[in-house]
């Protein structure tokens, strides 16, 4: 059995004294587009999607469960569990069950798959999560934790998680028929810590203006920083490694009786958006994820040269329950509208143009808000920000300033801020990439693959003039 490395094989964090700039590995100096764009010509009634992460609200996920189900195809699930009041980890309860399984469409393995090690310790022993009840908002910075019992709680916790798969894995086996196509997704990401003194200090990092900056590199250099990169690195991205060994057996049997086993996971690597007439890589700053996000890469990257077609997509920004966090990741969707009119799009264009014009005020035209988010994309403060082999970067005062202050200008120009352009757009991404990783999972071209803005455009007005493939 080919065996994906693990943080314990080299792909984890390094030693805690390390400063953030030793942590980056670039697995490559540019991004790669999809190639093409074509029709979903494998997957179909009696094939599997087994999504590898619990379906919650709105997300990516949602667009790809949705593209498989119109494909007539089965849909399998997990679950990662509740917490009891005494952070006691376990299954659903029978309606937790029925109301997961209504939103998923298909059938869950009620056994809990919670990645990460915030909430894991030895019998008696503080957690992680535990540890960090004595920091406050004066002390953070120079908060310090006990790196020992960090170490022992990560074993234990990827212990846990390593043996829920296992018997997860075996009732999967049980569900997916000989001969089948299955298509592994990979939707874990996160892990930040509950800390009560967190939520303030990431809207200082990610939405602190003025008085109220901070550097996102002081975050990382924390003990705080430190302890929430090693989580996201076991939730984000080692859960694909175990994925991929745990699920080795039925990858063997399907591939000996017949059927195809591909594997994909949801990346963030920056995404190409429209600018003076040309497709150009941008970023969200600053994107702390990114360190788990390339390590994903890489996973997907060893599985690829292992034979085993994995490939992460990285997809463009959106709005989401946990995006939200990140003030102004808008301004990188804004432009899929001038995309889309690019891509020679008719009709459903134009009523995207008007639905989208019809949530701003009277006096407030498409045309303004996108000169604003040209004039932001074009800024030389954050084109300094759009170095690829830096990625991801740290925020900066002026960037900080920038980003949150053309956001909060664009949401003025709105009628409602409850109803804005972004989720109107986010939406299209959703079903647009759902559809597109569907597809491109038949015959996957790599194990990195980007889905920039020119991508969802093409596929956005393929409802106007289809066709089997679109060279991108």
């Amino acid at each position: 059995m080919v065996q994906i490395r693990s943080a314990r094989q080299g792909l984890g964090p390094e030693p805690a004294s390390r400063a953030p700039e030793s942590r980056r590995e670039t697995p490559m100096h540019q991004p790669i587009p999809l190639r093409d764009l074509s029709r979903n010509t494998l997957f179909g009634s009696g094939d599997i999607l087994v999504l590898f992460g619990e379906l919650f609200g709105r997300g990516y996920a949602t667009g790809l469960v949705d593209a498989a189900r119109a494909a007539g195809m089965t849909i399998l699930g997990i679950t990662v569990g509740r917490r009891d009041d005494d952070g006691a980890l376990r299954p659903l309860t029978e309606d937790e069950l029925a109301q997961a399984e209504a939103n998923l469409g298909g059938r869950i393995v009620n056994i809990p798959l919670m990645a990460g090690f915030d909430m894991d310790a030895p019998s008696g022993e503080p957690t992680p999560t535990d540890m960090l009840r004595e920091m406050t908002l004066d002390n953070w910075q120079e908060f310090k934790l006990d790196w020992d019992r960090i170490a022992e709680s990560r074993a234990i916790g990827t212990a846990r998680f390593e043996a829920a798969l296992e018997s997860a894995m075996t009732e999967l086996d049980a569900l997916i028929p000989d001969g089948s196509n299955v298509l592994f997704a990979h939707t874990m990401a996160g892990g930040i810590p509950r800390a009560k003194a967190f939520l303030a200090i990431a809207n200082r990092v990610y939405k602190g203006r003025g008085d109220r900056y901070l550097s996102s590199d002081a975050l990382l250099a924390s003990d705080l920083g430190k302890l929430i990169l090693q989580n996201f690195d076991d939730v984000t991205a080692h859960s694909f490694g175990h994925l991929l060994n745990g699920s080795a057996q039925i990858r063997q049997r399907i591939e000996a009786t017949g059927g195809a086993v591909r594997y994909l996971a949801y990346g963030y690597h920056g995404t190409r958006i429209l600018n003076d007439g040309e497709y150009r890589w941008q970023t969200y700053t600053s994107y702390t994820q990114g360190y788990a996000k390339m390590r994903l890469e890489k996973l997907a990257q060893d599985a690829w040269d292992a034979g085993i077609a994995a490939t992460v997509y990285n997809c463009p920004e959106i709005r989401t329950n946990s995006s939200d966090v990140f003030a102004g990741i808008e301004l990188s969707l804004l432009p899929l509208l001038q995309a889309v009119r690019h891509e020679g799009g008719g009709p459903y264009t134009d009523e995207i143009w008007q639905r989208c014009e019809a949530l701003l005020r009277d006096d407030v035209t498409l045309e303004d808000v996108l000169k604003i988010v040209g004039d932001y994309h074009d800024d030389p403060v954050i084109q300094s920000f759009n170095d690829f082999d830096a990625w991801p970067m740290a925020n900066s005062a002026e960037q900080v300033e920038r980003t949150v202050g053309t956001s909060q200008q664009i949401v003025a120009l709105h009628r409602d801020r409850k109803h804005l352009v972004s989720d109107l757009l986010s939406s299209l991404v959703v079903d647009a990439t759902g559809n597109i990783m569907l597809a491109a999972s038949n015959d996957p071209e790599g194990p990195v693959r980007w889905l920039d803005h020119e991508h969802v455009a093409r596929q956005i007005t393929s409802k106007e003039a289809p066709g089997d493939s679109r060279p991108v």
